[in-house]
Parts: C-alpha cells; structure tokens; sequence
C-alpha cells in the first residue's frame, strides 16, 4: 500500500518525529519557525519598549516645568529619598515630591485606567470604535463632578468632587445596562444604543447645571471638563492606586473571556462562558477604572480608542496581552500628553482633554473611514 504524502502546514510535526512507516518526518523551514518566534516575543518587546518611554517620560516630568529641577538634582533627591545619600531638604524637594511626582503618578494610574478600559470595551462590544464614553460611564461622571462643584462648598470640594464623579459614574453604569436589559433582545446593540441615549441626557444635565452656576463654579465645573491633573495631590494618588489597582487586577481576569467572546457568542458559550454575567462584570470593571480616571484627572477622552487599536495592530488581537500593554500604553499617552501641557507653552497648563482630542479626533475619522470601506 502506497502511504498519502501529508503536506507539512501549520501544524506540522516537530523536528525528529517518526512517521507511521517509520520514517523521520522533514523539520519545519527555519523560515517559518524564525517568524514565528518574532510573533511570539513581540508582546514582550513592546513591553520594554513601552516601559522605557514611560520611565524616560517620568524622568523628564521631573526635571521640565516652569521651575525646571537639573536632572543632577533629580537623581540626588531620589538617593537622598531612598535613603543612600544626603538627606538635607532642598527647595527642589519641595517641587518634586509635593507637586510633580504625585501628578506623575496620577497621570499613570489615570492612562492605564483609561486604556485598559478602552481595551475590554473594545474587546466586548467587537469594535475598535468602541471607547468608555460609549455606554455613558464618562458622560455620568461628568455630571456628578458637575453637581458636586455647583452644590458643594469650598471647604468639601476636594472630597466631594471626586467621590460624586466615581459614584455617578457607576450608577449611570448600572442604570444603562438595567435599561438595555429591557430591551428586546438585549445584547451589545441594545447597550450601546442606550449608552447613547444616556449621553444626550448627560450632555443636556451637564450644560444645565454650568448654566445655573455662579462663575466661580462654572468656570471650574468647565475646566474640569477639559480633563487636568493640575492640583492633584497624594490623597488623589492613594485613591486612584485603590480604585484602579482593583480594577486592573479584575479586567486581567477577563482576558480568557474577551478570547472566547472574539470567536463569537456562540462559540464563547460554548467554552462554557456565562455571556450575561460575563457582560455584566466587563462593563463594572471598565466603569470601575473609567469612573476613577475620571474622578482623579476629569474627562480626558480618546485614550480607550487610541491606545489598544493600535497595540491590536502591533501584537494582535489576544486579550491577555492587549489588556497589559493598554494599561502601559495609556500610561505613556497620559504621561506624555502632561508633559506637553506642562511645557508647551511657558506659565500655563493646559488641559489634557483638549491634546489627547486633538490627537483622537483624526485616528477616530480614519478608523471610521477604513470601517466603511471595508
């Protein structure tokens, strides 16, 4: 009997394994294994690449700003911190680590917070064009902050804002998927199209209460809009490790979901994905780190559209590593935008929303243009 030649394709045999009659099978091309091993370590590559830029980025948000630190003194401060050198406070202390690495710090928690939930949204609803914003967590936040400064005082300020903005946040969260469960046949369409609905109202309830404060109120209510970490300090950090830490650790744990769900709902119930309360938990998570971005650094949009659609075009759509690498993405997104609001242009800070909008609003026109197209 004459033996079927079987062709050597993806899933060949490994080098050395024997046939049925006894003859050693032909290796794989080292062509074909040496792209596969660069498709492999590419997540890990972009990881340090990522992870420099970041750490490069810190170091110069240190050193630049409108009373710029040598980096001399930058390294002697961190010695003197780490306990390795003089210990004597210097003025630049003072605007290290008062002033610029709790905003730094900020800056980071907020980008990877907003990235990563921009990866899961993604991942959930099968769109690049999907972002927080979608099912209202920004747009409610929004208008807690706003209620918050209108109605509060002076003194409660600090506390209030940022604890009305994650608690609208979440609710609003709550409110659009009750509504969307309501809906005839639920699913993704159903939730997306009332997360617009919600938007509007958000939109109208925002403006309303800018229109009812005094100056002093809108003006802040307006600004904060605009997204800023200008004023932010350890209190803030220490929320925004809490609250984001949380939800990094959850949406990590939703990396083998998001997989199951790219193949489809069928095939992800299949896998034995519970799709319902699948859902449920990828939209709390992503209004958990939305809603505590937002909280800490205001509404700072397009960086849960940006970051993970082009980290998908780098290493590919696997969720176990979109996730990770948007989270080091955001951060540097944030991370440098800060930096460029600081220092562009000489005694005024910037707000971050406005660059990151700049940047967002072309990627988002062209993403859209190459979705019709295709």
């Amino acid at each position: 009997m004459t033996a079927v030649a079987r062709p050597l394709g993806r899933y060949a045999p490994v080098e050395g394994a024997e046939s049925d009659l006894g003859s050693a099978v032909a290796p794989r091309p080292a062509v074909g294994r040496d792209r596969g091993t660069r498709r492999r370590a590419r997540p890990f590559l972009t990881a340090a690449v990522l992870l420099v830029a970041l750490l490069t980025l810190c170091v110069f948000s240190l050193h630049l700003g409108q009373y710029q630190v040598p980096l001399g003194d930058v390294a002697s401060s961190v010695i003197g911190w780490l306990g390795l050198g003089d210990q004597s406070a210097t003025r630049a202390d003072g605007v290290l680590w008062d002033v610029r690495l709790p905003r730094i710090l900020a800056g980071v928690l907020v980008g990877a917070g907003l990235g990563t939930a921009g990866a899961i949204t993604q991942g959930l609803f099968g769109n690049p064009l999907a972002e927080p914003s979608v099912v209202g967590i920004t747009a409610g936040a929004g208008v807690g902050a706003a209620a918050a400064t209108v109605l509060g005082t002076a003194a409660t300020m600090t506390v209030l804002v940022p604890a009305a903005a994650f608690g609208a946040g979440i609710v609003t969260t709550l409110l659009v998927w009750a509504l969307a469960s309501m809906v005839r046949g639920g699913g993704t369409v159903a939730l997306v199209l009332v997360g617009i609905a919600v938007n509007a109202v958000a939109g109208a309830a925002s403006s309303l209460l800018i229109f009812l404060a005094d100056s002093t109120s809108r003006e802040a209510v307006v600004f904060w809009q605009l997204g800023s970490l200008n004023g932010v300090m350890w209190t803030d950090v220490v929320v925004a490790v809490v609250l984001v830490g949380a939800g990094l650790v959850w949406a990590f744990l939703l990396a083998g979901g998001l997989d199951s769900l790219a193949l489809g709902e069928r095939a992800a119930a299949h896998t034995g994905v519970n799709l319902r309360a699948f859902r449920v938990q990828a939209v709390l998570a992503a209004a958990l780190l939305t809603a505590a971005a937002v909280a800490v650094a205001g509404i700072i949009g397009f960086v849960g559209l940006i970051v993970p659609h082009l980290l998908r075009l780098v290493v590919g759509p696997r969720q176990r590593y979109i996730l990770p690498l948007s989270a080091l993405g955001g951060a540097v997104l944030i991370a440098g935008s800060d930096l460029v609001a600081r220092t562009l242009v000489p005694f005024v800070d910037l707000p971050i929303g406005a660059l990151t909008a700049v940047v967002g609003g072309p990627v988002f026109f062209l993403l859209l243009r190459a979705r019709i197209s295709t």
